[in-house]
């Protein structure tokens, strides 16, 4: 049955790693309004427990699956006990991230292969794991959050900037190879928003004052404004955008 409103997520089924805190609480309370089911994954129980409460004392219909989106051996297993007991995956958001800030050469191999493993491995694992079942039914929504860095630079995050840059063409190439499955994959870019990650350079003075003048609108973003975007590339409205990579930034990439 075709949904009431474009925008309307009920009946639907939607997972979201590192959803326990910072966008990714931020873009499940707004899928869970929507009238999602919201699935809360990421490595921190206490996180996520408190984010299901949160939730639940909303009234929303939520879940927490704690696994590690980075162990590629236990992401499929894991998928499949969600969809044994819940059901079918029907929106899937590659969230969890990490971040490293160190000019190039003190990054060890070890620090490297973090952040590679978390940003963009993490996403290939679990798209994955996600992608037959969606094919078979021939739907499904896969969204990536990628970042400003997967397109510009800037010093001392040489490996986030690779590991969203990847991202960003992960998202292109499943896009096509899925869309003849009525498989739709886009990516959300967000500029500077006040999350926990991005606490240092929050407290850093010097720093916020040069978003909120970099940025046209003039200011950080808070976390539930990314939300918006999330609805609309994981609804019935999105249904002939696929590989596209919307920019939430308040300007950020439009000006220089």
């Amino acid at each position: 049955m075709p949904a009431v409103h474009p925008f309307d997520l009920s009946g639907r089924r939607a997972l979201i790693t590192g959803g326990g805190s910072g966008l990714g609480f931020a873009i499940a309370q707004g899928l869970a309004r929507a009238g999602a089911e919201v699935i809360v994954n990421g490595r921190n129980v206490d996180k996520l427990e408190s984010a299901k409460r949160t939730l639940a004392a909303e009234g929303y219909a939520v879940h927490a699956a704690p696994f590690d989106v980075t162990v590629s051996e236990l992401v499929s297993g894991a998928i499949e006990d969600v969809e044994r007991r819940l059901g079918p995956l029907d929106i899937v958001v590659n969230n969890a991230a990490v971040n490293r800030r160190a000019p190039l050469p003190d990054f060890s191999d070890e620090q490297w292969r973090a952040v590679m493993t978390a940003n963009l491995d993490a996403a290939f694992y679990v798209a994955r794991a996600v992608v037959p079942g969606m094919r078979t039914r021939r739907h499904g929504k896969i969204i990536n959050i990628c970042s400003l860095a997967s397109d510009i630079g800037r010093p001392n995050i040489v490996p986030y900037a690779a590991s969203k840059g990847g991202l960003r063409m992960l998202t292109r190439a499943l896009a096509v190879e899925l869309a003849p499955f009525n498989v739709q994959v886009n990516g959300i870019a967000p500029g500077f928003f006040k999350t926990e990650m991005n606490a240092v350079l929050i407290a850093d003075t010097d720093f916020s004052a040069w978003v909120a003048k970099r940025t046209p609108a003039g200011r950080w973003g808070d976390p539930p404004e990314v939300a918006g975007a999330a609805v609309f590339l994981a609804s019935d409205a999105a249904d002939y955008v696929t590989g596209h990579i919307l920019y939430v930034d308040g300007g950020f990439s439009a000006a220089y």
